[in-house]
């Protein structure tokens, strides 16, 4: 069981990882997972899977959270769903593929794996590189491989998969804009085959701690779906307001601060 100071500390968590998707379009995953982890691993819960649940989890919140941004994106007329119906099949295949992948793999190893993944993500976000439109979006076999490739990588970071999937389409001439809201809309069926996916490989596991249903931990997923969906709004309507270029320079900086603490615990 979790102690009141460590559910508090998640529903702080469950704050900062709404007002930053809120405010900068960005997934709470990569802030979830970190602290998840700590906070397992501060309660002497998880055992060899702690990573495993971690990432379960974060992916169980997001089905709930990300719904609330695709509504918003949608109102405003800035999905394509056209990508959205092309793309989202290959990224639930390859989503629940990956979650099934990763129960077999060791959790120091899905570690190393969202430790680089964050490097990579924080540095690309820090000096603000972005890929240059060079083509148009490919024709169907190409999207699927794309959605299957952008699906398993999410479902072994615990991420709605928008650092890849916005890259991937302004790449492919999508506009900007455009690009969010549709990462947005291909956010929720990554959330939820991968919440599915860690919910199965996980079911026959012994020894994961009480409230876990298969690799998602309920308490955590409740405390940190109630403060997402409630602080991202927030984090929304502040979006026009605040130096947001700024503010991902500092998100990228906290980005890499977690993944080395994480990358110290590991070489320690």
């Amino acid at each position: 069981m979790l102690s009141p100071s460590l559910f508090a500390v998640l529903l702080g968590c469950g704050v900062l990882a709404g007002f930053l998707a809120g405010l900068l379009g960005v997934g709470g995953g990569l802030v979830i997972v970190p602290m998840v982890v700590w906070v397992l691993g501060a309660a002497s819960l998880g055992g060899d899977h702690v990573q495993h649940l971690a990432v379960g989890t974060s992916l169980a919140v997001m089905v709930f959270t990300s719904l609330s941004s695709v509504r918003a994106h949608h109102q405003k007329g800035a999905v394509d769903w056209r990508i959205v119906r092309s793309m989202a099949p290959a990224m639930v295949v390859g989503t629940f593929i990956g979650s099934q992948i990763a129960g077999w793999l060791p959790s120091h190893g899905l570690k190393w794996f969202f430790v680089v993944y964050a490097y990579v993500v924080g540095l690309q976000m820090l000096f603000d590189i972005k890929p240059q439109a060079v083509r148009d979006m490919p024709g169907a076999p190409g999207q699927w491989g794309a959605g299957t490739l952008i699906g398993m990588i999410s479902s072994w970071v615990g991420i709605g998969g928008g650092s890849m999937s916005v890259p991937f389409m302004s790449w492919c001439n999508v506009p900007v804009r455009n690009a969010i809201a549709t990462s947005a809309a291909l956010g929720w069926p990554i959330a939820l085959a991968g919440a599915v996916g860690y919910l199965v490989s996980g079911w026959s596991v012994a020894g994961l701690p009480w409230g876990a249903y298969g690799f998602v931990y309920l308490p955590a997923t409740l405390a940190l779906m109630v403060m997402t969906v409630l602080f991202a709004p927030v984090g929304a309507r502040l979006a026009h307001r605040l130096p947001v270029a700024r503010l991902k320079k500092l998100f990228a900086l906290l980005m890499l601060f977690m993944a080395s603490e994480m990358l110290v615990s590991m070489l320690g």
